[in-house]
């Protein structure tokens, strides 16, 4: 998962993209990058690390210009380090550089096609790479003069979407001209468009989270729609346009599960309220199944699984309590390269309050159980502190499958429900009870309140994936992904 934003504004734009930058930094802690776009020419800053390390002062000061686009990534299998930090670039036609945020399932092939029909040489592993070199293959096909037209750049992003499988939101900046945003057929991947009138002039943002567009004054216009593309030129005139042939609203689940802000608005759907009635249809389910069992108190895993609890504790009419004590230093677990580093995280990242454990029956509530790794620790030490017995819930049904749209989850052989029923993975946990949100409830939650989005890509709970997949890509997947696989790729980096 990563974050991506763009400005088209009436004054150097660094310092937005920064404030940007830092609100969408959940959604990816292994690099960050930005390019502005001064007199036709392009400035590029982009390393490994969180924001705050990337760009000091100094840096921020290189980058001038009054449109630019930024981009935080965490590592997929096979691409940590500094040379697969975004924005990419290449310098024709125009020059274009361009941030991404998704996975390509056919990049591979794309890869070839680049190579031999093309002629345009990849220099790393990313599929963004690979998704710039045929959005500027594109761009040169359509490429009617020296303007930049929008029918150029909308006539590119369908040979985009023709070419292309899987998710993407992708924005684009082409120095001198304008900034481009494009969204893959399905939506899978969020990418928002917002405003704000100041006393220079109007601009506009593109963020993959509303909360980005707020932070900095900007209200909310719409989202990009599947398929659209949008196109504004560094006169800051907005140009959209549909440019799939049949688009079709799916946007991935887990976003509002666990990857989006809280704060944040997606789809027309708030991912808080659809928090809050994940908890609401948990506990109908824990009443109708442990309706006589004696829990004492709903104690949530900071910090996603918050919202849900408070709904959850006040339907089972029982005390909802903070037990345990983040520190905020550490990052996403889930992220993390290499069992090893996830398993030492959690007892670094959580310290329990032992007097709310304390002889009493607790229900730990969490957003999701991915390998399992974390749920197993909590528990154990949610017993240390004291707890008579220990139920486990999830606001998310069972993982059972890899997601291939770009959230780096394991190889399926390392998802704790993978080929496991409840009862299996209860045990293995080590919990006193567990129980799952069913999918129709998810999806029921999420859909609610909005007319749009009728459908949700929910492969990594149902194994149906709305672009389709052959066997053999997910073959190649489960040898990629897997912490073997990993290690072994890190070592060679290392040159053991």
């Amino acid at each position: 998962m990563c974050g991506v934003i763009g400005i088209v504004g009436q004054c150097n734009v660094a310092s937005v993209i920064y404030e940007g930058l830092t609100v969408l930094q959940h959604r990816g802690q292994d690099a960050a990058g930005m390019a502005t776009s001064h007199n036709g020419r392009l400035q590029l800053v982009k390393g490994s690390g969180l924001v705050k390390d990337v760009f000091n002062s100094a840096e921020v000061q290189k980058l001038q210009g009054f449109m630019g686009i930024g981009h935080v990534r965490y590592p997929t299998a096979g691409s940590e380090g500094q040379q697969e930090a975004q924005p990419f670039y290449v310098n024709s036609p125009y020059g274009i550089a361009l941030g991404h945020n998704g996975n390509l399932i056919n990049a591979e092939e794309l890869r070839q096609e680049l190579f031999q029909t093309d002629r345009r040489h990849i220099n790393t592993d990313s599929d963004s790479e690979v998704l710039l070199n045929v959005f500027a293959h594109e761009l040169h096909r359509y490429e009617m003069d020296k303007s930049l037209h929008p029918q150029t750049v909308f006539k590119a992003v369908s040979g985009v979407h023709n070419r292309c499988v899987g998710g993407y939101a992708v924005v684009a900046l082409v120095p001198g001209f304008g900034l481009v945003g494009f969204r893959d057929p399905w939506g899978i991947r969020p990418l928002v468009l917002g405003e704000r009138e100041t006393v220079t002039g109007h601009e506009y943002m593109l963020a993959s989270e509303s909360a980005a567009l707020d932070i900095n004054g900007f209200s909310l216009i719409d989202d990009v729609a599947p398929g659209e593309a949008v196109y504004i030129t560094r006169d800051g005139v907005l140009h959209r346009q549909q440019c799939a042939t049949n688009p079709v609203y799916s946007p991935c689940i887990f976003e509002y599960v666990y990857f989006a802000r809280p704060d944040s608005l997606m789809d027309d759907i708030s991912v808080h309220k659809a928090r809050l009635r994940m908890g609401e249809k948990l506990a109908e389910r824990i009443n109708q199944r442990w309706g006589n069992e004696d829990i004492d108190v709903v104690i949530p895993i900071p910090d996603t699984a918050r919202t849900c609890a408070i709904p959850m504790a006040h339907k089972l009419d029982v005390k909802l309590r903070e037990g345990f004590v983040k520190n905020r230093y550490v990052g996403r677990t889930f992220i993390m390269p290499g069992q090893s580093e996830r398993t030492k995280s959690v007892r670094r990242k959580l310290n329990p309050i032992d007097l709310e454990f304390r002889g009493k029956n607790v229900l730990l509530v969490d957003d999701s159980i991915v390998r399992g790794t974390t749920s197993k620790q909590i528990i154990q030490m949610a017993r240390e502190a004291g707890a008579r017995k220990v139920f486990f819930a999830s606001a998310a049904p069972p993982v059972r499958y890899p997601n291939i749209y770009g959230i780096d989850m394991p190889a399926a052989s390392e998802l704790i429900a993978h080929g496991r029923d409840e009862a299996e993975i209860c045990q293995l946990l080590g919990a006193d009870g567990l129980i799952y949100q069913t999918l129709d409830d998810l999806v029921d939650a999420c859909r609610e309140r909005t007319r749009k989005v009728q459908h949700f890509d929910t492969s990594c709970f149902s194994g149906q994936y709305v672009t389709g997949v052959d066997s053999a890509y997910l073959e190649a997947l489960e040898a990629r992904r897997s912490d073997k696989a990993r290690h072994q790729l890190k070592q060679a980096a290392a040159g053991h």
